[in-house]
This record gives structure tokens, sequence and C-alpha cells, in this order.
């Protein structure tokens, strides 16, 4: 694809782009709709792809109590009948809440966490957040996962402090979803193969898995992930240009109206478009995607 440094080449790109979804979180007016989201994940783990995040951004994880967080992973975890990793948000601004959320996402039946960096007060040092990873790494009961989030933490996890963590035990990889391009290539040049590098950010899932990324957590996969399986598939194949217009015409048109109107709606209303959802009801402060933003994700899907 046009567009790559052949230099950014260091990794053997993998033969299965891993593909993992990061859950909404079905609502009822008042509760988490537990029943909802079971068929959800039975739908995408019928599909074949590796793995479910809930409890992240696109779950309303901030809009969630902790009993209602156990229970989405709990749910996660009893329906994702073919095997696939559950990855658990587990997003705190204290180590030590970092590490209870951890045990409780453990205690759920989670494979790992996914922990970004600790919003409202950022450090006043790249080495205080090299210390609060570190830190919550030392004690946490499951393999930690980095999440780079700038648009909601405030902050870009440096190159630097992630070559650093990458050598922690307990710290096996990372979601990139600051939608960077170079700093993407810049977090893989500087880590070991065996750490896993994903990209969030859908409509960069082709180019980085062809430098070598781990494969993608991308939210279009709720409602979409045959679209994503055949983009791996013409990955694998060698057919780049196929692999291209697909991402183009199928992902970026819906990614773009998650980037003005909010994530978490958005791919709800692509759920419901797409028949796996029955209602598109998200928390305060979000609301839900606009009459124009609806047609326009209907339109793609239709297509």
């Amino acid at each position: 694809m046009q567009g790559i440094d052949q230099n950014d080449l260091h990794r053997t790109m993998t033969s299965h782009p891993e593909l993992l979804c990061p859950l909404v979180t079905p609502f009822t007016d008042e509760t988490v709709d537990t029943d909802a989201l079971g068929r959800l994940v039975e739908s995408l783990a019928a599909t074949g792809i590796d793995g479910f995040v809930p409890c992240g951004t696109s779950g309303e994880v901030a809009s969630l109590t902790p009993e209602e967080r156990r229970r989405v992973i709990e749910t996660t975890v009893e329906n994702s009948s073919h095997g696939q990793t559950v990855i658990a948000g587990a997003a705190a601004t204290a180590v030590r809440s970092a590490v209870e959320r951890i045990e409780s996402a453990a205690a759920a039946g989670a494979d790992a966490a996914l922990l970004p960096s600790p919003y409202y007060h950022a450090p006043n040092s790249p080495a205080g957040l090299k210390q609060f990873f570190a830190a919550v790494a030392d004690d946490a009961a499951l393999p930690i996962y980095l999440y780079d989030i700038p648009s909601c933490t405030g902050q870009q996890i440096p190159t630097e402090v992630t070559e650093a963590l990458s050598s922690h035990p307990n710290i096996v990889g990372l979601k990139d979803s600051s939608g960077d391009y170079e700093h993407f290539s810049a977090v893989l040049r500087a880590t070991p193969d065996d750490f896993d590098v994903y990209q969030g950010f859908d409509t960069q899932f082709v180019q980085s898995v062809q430098i070598g990324a781990t494969g993608g957590i991308c939210g279009l996969t709720n409602a979409t992930p045959e679209t994503f399986l055949d983009v791996a598939t013409a990955i694998v194949e060698g057919n780049y240009e196929r692999a291209a217009r697909l991402q183009q015409t199928a992902i970026t048109p819906i990614f773009d109206v998650g980037l003005e109107e909010g994530f978490a709606p958005v791919l709800k209303t692509a759920a419901v478009a797409s028949g796996r959802l029955s209602s598109q009801h998200v928390r305060p402060p979000l609301i839900e995607t606009s009459t124009e933003g609806v047609a326009l994700i209907e339109d793609v899907l239709s297509t």
C-alpha cells in the first residue's frame, strides 16, 4: 500500500491478523441489558473473531457502576463460546483502584486487563506515567495491555515509556487508539516482537497490519465483523488493493461518523442496523446518533 515506510517492517506480518471487539454495553432505560449483551457476544463469537474487550471506551465504562462492570465482564466470558480471549477494561486514576478493578475482572473470568493512562490528573513527567503503570502491573492479578487513548485521558503514552514497560513481565502489549500513525509505527519499532501491539483506529487497520501490528481492536466489529474478517483474509492473501478498498468503502464512512458524534452511540446504531442489537440507548452525557448519522450508517451497511 502506498504510504508504507519499508523501514517500519521490523516485524514479520502475522499470518492471521487478530481481531478483537471492544464491546458496546447494551442498556434498558435503567440497567445493563445482560440478555442483549449475551446475544451480541454469541453472535460475534460465531463469526470467528479472536476476542472481546468489555468495559472500554466503546462500552461506556465511565457510566458503569463497579457491580455493572463485573456483570458485563461475567456475561462476556460466559457467552464467549468459541474460546475467545477476554481483555477487560480497568480504567482508574489511582494505583490501588486499578489493582482492585483488575482483581474483580480476574474473578469474573477475564484473561487480561486493558489499562489506560490515569485521567484528570496528568503526570508532571513521563517518569510518573511509567511509575503508575509499573506499580499497577507489579500487583495485578492479570496480564496488562496498555491503552493509549489521548482523546479520553488528555495525554499520549510516550514511545519511550511503552518501550521501557515492554520489558515488565506482566505488561504484554498495547492498544493504540491515538490515531497517530507515525506514533504507532514508532511503538512497533521500539518494542520486542513478542509485545502485542493492536491498532484501535479502525481506519488504520490495513496499513498497521502491513507493518507488523498484531491486529486490531476495532469498534465496528460490533456491527460488521465479517467485513474485518474479509479485510484480514485479503491481507493474508496479499490482496492489499481489495483490503484497502473494503476499509475505504465499508469502514471509513461509519468510523468518520463516530469521530463526529461519539463512538459508543455510533457503534450501537451500526449494531442495530446490522441486526445485532435492538436498542441504541446510551447513558448521559452521551446522546443517540443524529438522524443524518443514522441514515449514513444504514446506507453504508445496506450496500
